[in-house]
């Protein structure tokens, strides 16, 4: 086995495959593929829930891992058939030439759901495996580093597959077939890089009773206010998310080739920041990032709303709206695994983890379908206000950003003892004077010295402390 600097490399590069397998499966290109198949917003809401709804296999996964003595041998073999599980798909307009495309949509999402399926009864055992194995100190610190790597690697496939369907000259179906492929064969090498690291074994609950082991994590106040967050986060984000990309190809009429270029752009803000907004979490917790991003996600749903008919002014536009979301995405996955990994006990972790995710994503599945079938039966309906017409789309968008701005305020109900209060945060990265605001955001590049991250002295860093907390948030 490797050494624990060894495995935290090789982690690194599984997590870089791992990107390139997603971006080249899970990108903008299959809403276009779908959309070539005939789908509505019903279909593409269906297709936007499918990752939160299948979050419930991790409940049975936290089940059957408290019955394991080591989760590698399970995990492994799943996790490579999850990878290739969408080839078929690549290959069926070869292997089936006259299936119709409305079938062809419906193995489409079909496959799809059970694609995240087995991702997320992967996860929590994952999860968990990297939780018992990993230091929790600096774990943060690492988190972000690693997830630096991982943005970059993101936004360099994206760009790759951009070209490569701008140039080819291959049609949305085949291109998207070769994306997979390619996508697929990534995949699996980053499964394989965990042959070498080390698996401590599973901790498991000294009386595995099924009600114990469900109900452990919702009678922990803390966690529970954490649960009961993501819930409603969920629930804001997904009346809006799940549709950006086919309102800008839809809607808007921007092409596949400048879509992904957007989304492209749109890693750069967590490649840029990964690394000091995990050393924000490890250093003040992991609550006062959840709110400062939460608070901001909105923005996505205001440049959408006023977004001109115009895909060229849209895509420039949406740039810089793409990269602050993009840091608000790094923030919140950072201190999402940050809060369940650390908040979560070594006996029990998959349920804890499970528990941190599942509930939130039913909801937010469940909500992304009602959300398009609003979208179908809402379809032709517009109104014009001070000259500027709003539809369906902008009719859920506007929702959305209602319910983000109600979720920046709930967030302060999640609680974390040992944070500090989001305030010293905000202080910490603009300054305290006026004068060191109106040089925003030059104070935020000057807020991450080391020195000062660490903390000059244990006096200092008490002094930081709340002195008793409350709250902390969850994103999505």
């Amino acid at each position: 086995m490797w050494s624990l600097k060894t495995a935290q490399r090789a982690l690194i590069a599984a997590g870089c495959m791992a990107m390139i397998y997603t971006q080249f499966t899970m990108s903008p290109a299959t809403i276009e593929f779908a959309r070539s198949l005939g789908a509505t917003g019903w279909h593409i809401g269906i297709l936007g829930a499918l990752p939160t709804m299948m979050l419930f296999f991790q409940f049975l996964a936290a089940v059957v891992a408290n019955h394991l003595e080591y989760r590698r041998w399970l995990w492994l073999p799943i996790s490579i058939l999850q990878r290739l599980i969408l080839v078929p798909i690549a290959l069926m307009a070869w292997l089936m030439p006259d299936m119709s495309h409305s079938a062809e949509l419906w193995w489409l999402i079909g496959l799809t759901a059970l694609n995240h399926a087995l991702i997320h009864f992967t996860t929590p055992l994952w999860l968990s495996w990297l939780g018992d194995y990993l230091p929790h100190k600096g774990l943060n610190h690492y988190w972000g580093y690693r997830q630096v790597w991982m943005y970059w690697t993101g936004a360099i496939s994206l760009l790759g597959g951009a070209i490569f369907l701008a140039k080819s000259g291959l049609d949305i179906g085949d291109g998207f077939a070769w994306l997979v492929g390619i996508g697929a064969l990534f995949g699996v090498f980053d499964i394989l890089f965990y042959m070498k690291i080390e698996e401590p074994p599973v901790t498991k609950v000294k009386e595995p009773k099924l009600k114990k082991v469900l109900l452990t994590p919702f009678q922990d106040p803390n966690f529970r206010s954490f649960i009961s967050f993501t819930c409603f986060w969920h629930f804001a984000a997904m009346l809006g998310a799940p549709f950006i990309s086919y309102y800008l190809l839809d809607y808007i009429g921007m092409d596949v080739f400048r879509l992904l270029l957007l989304w492209t752009c749109a890693w750069l803000g967590g490649a840029v920041f990964s690394k000091h907004l995990g050393s924000l979490a490890d250093h003040y917790g992991n609550r006062p990032v959840l709110i400062l991003c939460t608070a901001f996600k909105s923005t996505n749903m205001i440049g959408l709303l006023f977004l001109p008919r115009d895909p060229t002014l849209a895509f420039w536009i949406m740039v810089p709206v793409f990269i602050v979301d993009s840091l608000l995405n790094a923030g919140i996955a950072i201190a999402n695994n940050g809060f369940m990994l650390k908040n979560s006990p070594a006996e029990n972790r998959t349920m804890y983890i499970a528990a941190g995710t599942a509930f939130a994503g039913l909801v937010g599945g469940v909500t992304s379908i009602m959300a398009g079938g609003f979208l179908v039966l809402a379809s032709g309906w517009s109104v014009t206000i001070f000259g500027s017409e709003y539809n369906n789309f902008h009719m859920i968008f506007a929702i959305s950003l209602l319910m983000r701005l109600v979720a920046a305020v709930y967030a302060r109900t999640i609680r974390e003892p040992d944070s500090h209060w989001t305030s010293q945060v905000v202080m910490k990265l603009v300054g305290v004077t006026p004068f060191r605001m109106l040089r925003f955001p030059v104070g935020l590049y000057r807020s991450f010295r080391p020195d000062e991250l660490r903390g000059k002295s244990r006096k200092g860093k008490r002094e930081l402390k709340q002195p008793e907390v409350v709250a902390k948030t969850e994103p999505t």
